[in-house]
């Protein structure tokens, strides 16, 4: 359904040092950049190698606000290993703790998930969710 979904962030090279490290346990790249430091309408694209992006950064130095209460953007992982290393990055490059690796059976019985805030506030999960 969704083609790709953009975030505003106030500085986008921290917000690119933090989703490069981040989303690179789960296998996803950035596969386009315009970045002109010092210019507005700068962005990242992120995706899987060869193919277009998924999640896409935006430059909004000024008014950039993550969305309110409810929304979270959650991230398809290869492996419970890779949901594991995504949190050790994502915390590591500046993201906040908001739930670490392990099951969820209140989801489903095989539902392995981790959650964090980015550096703009931005509430992201990587999860897998099949028997392993």
């Amino acid at each position: 359904m969704l083609h790709h979904i953009s975030l505003g962030v106030a500085d986008i090279l921290k917000a690119a040092r933090f989703y490069d490290a981040a989303l690179r346990p789960l296998g996803y790249i950035r596969v386009w950049e315009d970045i002109r430091p010092g210019e507005d309408d700068q962005a990242v694209g992120y995706g899987l190698p060869g193919g277009g992006d998924k999640l896409a950064l935006k430059h909004r130095p000024h008014d950039a606000s993550p969305p309110g209460s409810g929304f979270h953007l959650a991230l398809a992982a290869p492996s419970r290993v890779s949901v594991e290393q995504f949190h050790a990055e994502a915390i590591a490059h500046g993201g906040i703790d908001n739930g670490g690796p392990g099951l969820r059976p209140h989801y489903g019985p095989h539902y392995f998930a981790a959650f964090v805030i980015d550096p703009d506030g931005h509430h992201i999960e990587a999860v897998i969710n099949k028997p392993e």
